[in-house]
């Protein structure tokens, strides 16, 4: 991923050096274990522990570049790494490996990087909760109109519409750590899984050093429906993600202007334009969403590999792996971020809320005449006509309320009083029953 969408604490789990780490951290479990139960002798595994970890604590960029120049000429980046380390072990690295194929040590890496970069995506959905929690509660009673096909509803409250985005947030929370979970194993049973030259004890307890479950059945690599679930995990926090900012940026439209991102000093929106103010962070989010999605196919398509194992999901991995990380990472910093400073119109929501003349509250006239003895059928038919002579004419000089209809129609005069009415077009009635379904939301009250 580019730096431009990258945060430093993610990136660091997918640099050269963090990878080498793992991979010496692998290589040195496994001969500890093995010298335990004697397939090697103590004090070589004592050395590949003291001089590898002294070399992998002073690697440069220069080590790097040498382990790199290795590769080209051998083609394999483990056998490249490997000779690297032997450099600096000395005679005992022939002990290193010590039956062990390459994916035993890439595949376990690969977990405890998506393990570790999960536990980053979890801050930042964390941090989004809480900005969403903190201006839902702040919302709670600012009325707003709903909408359906993008078209005026009835009334609702911004708190609440927050609150919707909130409980979706957290139920990809739960998923992200069931996916982190069912991701996090280890393998280390050799060539083609069958632990003909590594037991299954050195396995174990690698797997708990490095806080892993055992993959039960490993065909030489660990199963990518594992990986699969995780993948398609991020797209789906990731069309969370577009769904808020698309919000964002409907509510920032000039036509409705009821929500805008915050403005900077010294920010400008346009080069031609001076006047712009223009919903950047979330158009920016909604490209980023579409990038953490497109990861999730390739990710599906890595679970049928040809019998064992091939490295067709390989090329795939070192891409989706990092760069989904990183840009839902970004992401999700950058949504808490603006939902935190989110500037909020009230007034703007009143004013959209009455632009059509209170048609908005038809339902709730619906109900009064039904109560009031009118058949459904009928009541629908008196409504819908009010409703619609209010909406034709707006903006005219016949423009009347959609009350005014109401009162002057004369097949409803009489059964409807003036309280009655007063309280069908009354919006706080849909903030009745807001702080119910906020508490239950956030679990509080």
């Amino acid at each position: 991923m580019i730096p431009r969408y990258s945060r430093p604490e993610m990136a660091a789990i997918w640099s050269a050096e963090n990878r080498y780490r793992i991979w010496f951290e692998i290589e040195a479990l496994v001969a500890e274990k093995q010298a335990q139960i004697g397939q090697i002798p103590a004090e070589a595994a004592a050395a590949i522990r003291d001089r590898g970890a002294a070399r992998i604590a002073a690697l440069t960029e220069a080590d790097v570049a040498r382990i790199e120049a290795i590769e080209r000429e051998v083609r394999h980046d483990v056998i490249a790494f490997l000779t690297w380390l032997g450099e600096g072990i000395g005679p005992d690295s022939r002990w290193l490996h010590q039956g062990l194929t390459s994916s035993d040590v890439l595949d376990t890496c690969l977990a405890v990087q998506l393990r570790d970069a999960a536990e980053l995506l979890a801050k930042g959905l964390d941090r989004l909760l809480d900005a969403l929690k903190r201006r839902a509660l702040e919302h709670r009673h600012t009325l707003t109109i709903g909408r359906s096909h993008g078209i005026h509803a009835e009334p609702t409250s911004f708190g609440l519409k927050l609150a919707g985005h909130w409980a979706e947030f957290a139920r990809n929370r739960d998923r992200l750590a069931a996916a982190a979970n069912e991701v996090a194993t280890c393998a280390i049973s050799g060539a083609v899984g069958t632990f003909a030259h590594v037991p299954p004890e050195v396995e174990a307890f690698v797997a708990d050093r490095l806080g892993l479950a055992v993959e039960p059945v490993s065909t030489q690599v660990i199963p990518r429906d594992r990986h699969a679930m995780f993948f398609a995990t991020l797209a789906v926090i990731a069309s969370g993600i577009e769904r808020l900012a698309i919000e964002v940026r409907h509510l920032q439209r000039s036509e409705v202007r009821e929500a805008e991102e915050y403005f900077h000093p010294g920010q400008k929106g346009s080069s031609a334009m001076p006047h712009k103010r223009n919903p950047v962070l979330s158009e920016n989010l909604t490209g980023l969403a579409r990038l953490v999605r497109g990861y999730a196919i390739p990710a599906l398509e890595n679970v049928a590999l040809w019998h064992e194992r091939d490295i067709s999901h390989s090329s795939v991995e070192r891409v989706i792996a990092p760069d989904a990380t990183i840009a839902l990472d970004f992401a999700l910093h950058r949504l808490a971020g603006m939902i935190d400073t989110l500037i909020v119109y009230p007034d703007r929501m009143q004013a959209n809320l009455d632009a059509l003349g209170g048609v908005v509250h038809s339902g709730e006239v619906l109900l009064a005449l039904t109560r009031a003895g009118f058949s459904r059928e009928d009541a629908y038919r008196i409504v819908q006509r009010n409703a619609m002579a209010t909406w034709m004419a707006l903006g005219t000089e016949a423009a009347k309320t959609f009350r005014e209809n109401l009162e002057s129609d004369p097949e409803i005069a009489g059964r409807l009083d003036r309280a009655t009415l007063d309280r069908a077009l009354d919006p706080r009635l849909h903030l009745a029953h807001v702080d119910a379904v906020l508490a239950r939301v956030f679990g509080e009250g």
